[in-house]
């Protein structure tokens, strides 16, 4: 299976190059997408589905950071959609660097009279080869608390992946210590914990600063991907430490084991949808939440939202609350167990390319507007295309 995996990831990684280039061409200015009326008993409010189009949105800047010659500039510029978040405020970016370490994103301040916001923007891996290598990796135990040097009182040893990382210390002292309950029988994808632990070495610092300077902000979180998985690591982290984290991701793989998908459920009352902290969003044909594999000791948390519709862009009524870790009306059930290149057809790995990108826009490419054209989807009310909101078909 491993061996399987690395070929497929070299081969999807080729193709990726080929389509980024072939596709990078200036694209039709994107515009929020219209509300739609909510139908049925399972969709989610006007007002849940447009702040997850706009958090779709915002991650798919992250990946600016890491582009050649591109990126994200101060006050908040770049050549994709910072245009359309005027009241944001750059802090600081970051890039830890290629494979296991591989973390990029940024965070920035959302200031009135856009809702008031800390935001940590996780970007997704542009390696789709070392992104299906990684998926292969074995697991480690999971240590919910620092252990590598930035409490001196905790006398917890460290987690194996965090003996190679520097100690952290911030200028200030002004970081809180995280004192959680432990995860008992937890484990947790290595490469997945050595990107988040890599990744706090280059943020804690900042966004202690961003929230002693505005306390009332709600510290959010974001990521895509790769980044969905960082994502919920670090808010397990920034939650241990006394925040009040809330989480997005889109397109999150299966992080850990299910002792650890409960402590994910605990942590954040995910069981408890009108509370909960945490949104896990899945869109149809997308393999990567299926990834790694059942059959490996892997499995899904709580609190997924399930965008039915293949084609884009969806409405209201095409995303659905999940119930439970692994709903077969949701993502777990989407696929069937028949071999194909191989590779069992549930995991659809072609679909790297189109479901996995496509969160409400199709996400993945620092360019004007996002994705050139979108390749196949219209854009309603944009005022733009054929005359009648319709993007040209490539």
């Amino acid at each position: 299976m491993r061996i399987v995996a690395m070929r497929f990831g070299l081969f999807t990684s080729i193709l990726l190059s080929v389509a980024s280039s072939t596709f990078a061409f200036p694209a039709q200015t994107q515009t929020p997408l219209l509300q739609h009326a909510n139908n049925n008993d399972t969709s989610i409010s006007v007002k849940l589905f447009n702040e997850l189009e706009e958090l779709a949105r915002i991650v798919d800047i992250s990946y600016c950071v890491g582009t050649a010659g591109l990126g994200i500039q101060k006050p908040f510029q770049c050549v994709s959609r910072c245009v359309e978040f005027e009241n944001f405020e750059l802090v600081t970016t970051w890039n830890t660097g290629p494979l296991l370490s591989d973390s990029c994103g940024y965070i920035a301040l959302s200031h009135p009279p856009s809702p008031p916001r800390i935001i940590l923007a996780f970007r997704g891996t542009y390696s789709l080869a070392n992104t299906i290598v990684d998926l292969s990796t074995i697991p480690q135990e999971y240590v919910p608390y620092p252990g590598d040097g930035d409490d001196e009182d905790d006398p917890t040893p460290s987690p194996p992946v965090s003996s190679s990382l520097p100690p952290f210390n911030p200028s200030d002292g002004d970081t809180p210590p995280a004192h959680p309950p432990k995860c008992t029988n937890c484990t947790v994808h290595t490469g997945f914990y050595t990107s988040w632990l890599h990744t706090r070495q280059e943020i804690l610092v900042h966004l202690t600063e961003a929230i002693d300077k505005y306390p009332s902000y709600t510290l959010t979180l974001v990521g895509h991907s790769l980044g969905g998985a960082v994502a919920a690591l670090a808010g397990l982290d920034l939650l241990a430490r006394g925040w009040d984290p809330h989480v997005t991701t889109f397109g999150e793989p299966r992080v850990g084991n299910k002792p650890l998908m409960a402590y994910i459920d605990a942590r954040f009352h995910t069981n408890h949808t009108a509370s909960s902290k945490f949104h896990r969003i899945t869109h149809a044909n997308d393999p990567v939440p299926l990834l790694p594999p059942s059959e490996w000791g892997y499995s899904m948390h709580s609190t997924e939202f399930f965008i039915s519709a293949p084609e884009l862009p969806p409405s209201v009524s095409d995303i659905h609350r999940c119930v439970g870790d692994e709903d077969s009306a949701c993502i777990a059930g989407n696929g069937d167990q028949n071999p194909a290149w191989g590779i069992p057809a549930r995991f659809k790995l072609w679909q790297l390319f189109f479901a996995h990108r496509d969160y409400f826009w199709r996400l993945g490419l620092c360019v004007p507007g996002g994705d050139p054209k979108d390749w196949y989807r219209k854009y309603p009310g944009s005022g733009e295309g054929r005359g009648d909101g319709e993007v040209n078909e490539l």
